[in-house]
């Protein structure tokens, strides 16, 4: 079996695994009857803060939230 073979079908087509990864999902979502897709919809969003640190001392921190978050 050759290496390319052997490759998982993502990489040979030029994806990234998070970009597959998040494919499949979006695939899944769209394929979804009420009201399970009203459900995940509510879940889609990500929110994360991010805080910096300067000599050793922690710097103010900064919420990031996606749209769909927010919402």
């Amino acid at each position: 079996m050759s290496t390319a073979a052997a490759a998982p079908f993502w990489r040979t087509a030029g994806f990234t695994y998070l970009r597959y990864a998040n494919t499949c999902a979006t695939m899944v979502r769209s394929c979804l009857k009420e009201p399970y897709k009203s459900q995940v919809a509510a879940r889609e969003g990500y929110s994360y803060k991010l805080v910096k640190w300067d000599n050793g001392t922690q710097q103010k921190a900064v919420v990031h939230e996606s749209e769909a978050a927010a919402h």
